[in-house]
């Protein structure tokens, strides 16, 4: 759906933000038991440190892997829906370890033992997340924000990707 760098890198704070607080959310309510309406506002303690993270990582590393990977398995010739449900199953692949290791060094006791269940415990959140909420609200939110380029056509303010 970007056109342009700057859409790009727009699309992929939106993104950021919600994957990784819908993930803080789930990681605060395994840790305490449950989710009460404390576990949302719990859940912001750990955005200014994560959200950057995820966003540095996913834009100048996983998001070019994780193409590469997805048209391993898909063609240029399929739906679009298609190819963008394998770049978004590629992309949690990557970034469901990634990020799982980083919160396991940051905020648990670190070792492989509790990374492993971390990210076991992560993986099919992340990719239900992902596919059936973050992904579809982050490109309404990015429809609606660039309508008008998307509409026209043109690329403002940057270079095409």
């Amino acid at each position: 759906m970007p056109q342009t760098k700057f859409q790009n890198i727009v699309y992929t704070v939106i993104m950021a933000i919600i994957m990784v607080y819908g993930m803080i959310v789930y990681n605060v309510a395994l840790n305490t038991g449950g989710v009460t309406n404390a576990t949302f506002a719990m859940a912001l303690h750990e955005m200014p440190i994560m959200v950057p993270v995820a966003i540095l990582l996913e834009y100048f590393i996983v998001e070019k892997l994780a193409t590469k990977l997805a048209f391993t398995v898909v063609r240029p010739t399929d739906r679009p829906q298609i190819i963008t449900y394998a770049i978004s199953t590629m992309i949690v692949c990557l970034m469901c370890p990634t990020m799982s290791l980083i919160a396991t060094l940051l905020f648990k006791q670190p070792s492989f033992g509790t990374w492993v269940q971390t990210w076991g415990c992560n993986m099919p959140m992340a990719l239900i997340w992902q596919l059936l909420f973050a992904g579809p609200l982050t490109r309404l939110i990015f429809r609606t924000l660039f309508r008008k380029q998307l509409a026209d056509g043109k690329k403002p303010c940057d270079q095409p990707l």
